[in-house]
């Protein structure tokens, strides 16, 4: 099969190891100030109407960014019971 036939996978596919692990909704509010479902929506791709809506460059970019910051701010968590 060609490769542009191949369907490109979606951000909720790429996310499928964390996907029940974070609240997506917290994470929707403090880095986009935006509503959980329009995060399900856009992780979904669609725009809340049905139609097709992926995240554009500059949100997946901060959604990059945000899940860095995340992880940063778990891995300081776990280091700090210093056990």
């Amino acid at each position: 099969m060609k490769a542009s036939t191949l369907k490109q996978a979606t951000v909720k596919q790429l996310l499928s190891d964390i996907l029940l692990d974070i609240s997506w909704a917290k994470l929707s509010q403090r880095y986009f100030g935006k509503s959980s479902s329009w995060m399900y929506h856009k992780m979904d791709g669609t725009d809340g109407n049905g139609n097709k809506s992926d995240f554009t460059y500059t949100e997946k970019l901060q959604l990059k960014n945000a899940l860095m910051d995340f992880s940063e701010r778990i891995r300081h968590a776990a280091e700090s019971l210093n056990i």
